[in-house]
């Protein structure tokens, strides 16, 4: 049995800092010892931080590289194995990748083509061959506002390791547009619609949710238990419509747009996610709640790279700086995402625990990742 030991480093436990030893074999955490000692054979980490590798429940940062320029459609080999490792070298051990199902197949202009049961294969087919760093998990996006989405979710099954199952509606008009002017710029900016096109693609989307808005709703809640997957909401923006999510049996809400939202997850025991752009930035891009208002208030549990990987760990120090509590702040991007999804494995340093470890050192208030392990192999 080869062991590893991170020696001489700053231990990021649940609750607690301490200098000391973390020891690896077998795939597990197999010793948790304190002191600055640096046995014969060990890594001395010189007071770097040791904690658990950070764990990501929805980012779009597949699309940029299967898509890097509009119309571009990079091989998708190359393209998983670079999102692979650029999620590893930002310390990122364990993903969800998020894939869009529910399509709009009658207008060529929308942009809205089936495409996630392909790449889920290339995927799953690349994890299989050992060709990815990380541990691989899928994430479907459930688009209700959509022509497609019943007959896609009826090709995965509980054998896809779809972990995550999201409610997702861009009905115009609602939730993260609410704001018509903002979904207006995106969209015109992004898909170089007209004025004319743009109001002809409001008018379609609110008539597919009013003819098959229900019926979608109900087969991706289905869907999820049929995959074994946690079920999450997106941009719930009221108080009733989190309600409708905790009826649902949602288990964390993605982005909730409102504090009103936010306090009403809490009341339904729905975690918060937010986005680490949204966080750095100082405030959301589409003009809702701020990630830092939710943090000082006490509504905030997880938080989601979304489209940048290396924010996940930035905005965790931020937190902890935010909070004077580093622990907390790290815990929302490694314990509090795994135990939303059930992962009980992994996500905390605890003896027995899988051994997705990083190594970290603290450069200006950054976070410079000087070393990854994933089950004990060092990857990055």
């Amino acid at each position: 049995m080869t062991e590893t030991i991170l020696a001489n480093a700053m231990l990021v436990l649940p609750e607690q800092c301490f200098t000391g030893s973390l020891h690896l074999a077998d795939g597990r955490i197999t010793a948790i010892e304190p002191g600055d000692a640096v046995p014969a054979g060990a890594i001395d980490c010189g007071g770097d931080m040791v904690m658990p590798g950070l764990i990501e429940l929805h980012t779009d940062n597949l699309e940029r590289h299967i898509e890097p320029r509009p119309k571009v459609d990079w091989p998708h080999a190359a393209a998983i194995i670079a999102h692979d490792a650029e999620l590893c070298s930002v310390g990122i051990t364990t993903v969800f990748d998020a894939l869009r199902v529910g399509s709009v197949v009658s207008n060529g202009r929308a942009n809205y083509s089936e495409y996630a049961r392909a790449l889920a294969d290339e995927i799953l087919g690349l994890r299989a061959e050992g060709a990815l760093r990380i541990s691989h998990y899928l994430h479907l996006r459930a688009e209700t506002c959509s022509e497609t989405l019943i007959e896609e979710l009826a090709k995965f099954g509980p054998e896809d390791r779809v972990g995550i199952v999201s409610l997702m509606d861009h009905t115009p008009g609602e939730r993260q547009f609410r704001d018509v002017t903002k979904l207006r710029d995106y969209v015109c900016g992004k898909h170089g619609l007209s004025h004319d096109e743009f109001e002809n693609h409001v008018a379609q989307q609110v008539a597919l949710k009013n003819r098959l808005g229900a019926a979608h709703e109900a087969a991706t809640v289905a869907a999820a238990g049929r995959f074994g997957a946690v079920l999450a909401s997106h941009d719930d923006t009221t108080a009733e419509q989190v309600a409708r999510s905790a009826a649902h049996g949602v288990h964390f809400a993605e982005f909730p747009t409102t504090l009103e939202a936010a306090q009403a997850c809490h009341a339904h025991h729905i975690a918060v996610m937010m986005g680490a752009p949204n966080l750095i930035r100082g405030g959301s891009h589409s003009g809702n709640v701020a990630a830092h208002d939710l943090a000082r208030a006490g509504y905030l549990d997880i938080i989601s790279s979304d489209y940048v990987p290396s924010a996940l760990l930035s905005a965790a120090l931020m937190l902890g700086d935010l909070w004077a509590d580093l622990p907390r702040g790290i815990a929302t991007v490694t314990r509090a995402p795994a135990r939303a999804v059930g992962l009980t494995d992994r996500g905390a340093l605890e003896i027995g625990a899988r051994a997705d470890v990083i190594r970290v050192r603290r450069i200006n208030g950054a976070g410079a990742i000087r070393g990854v392990w994933v089950q004990g192999a060092r990857v990055g």
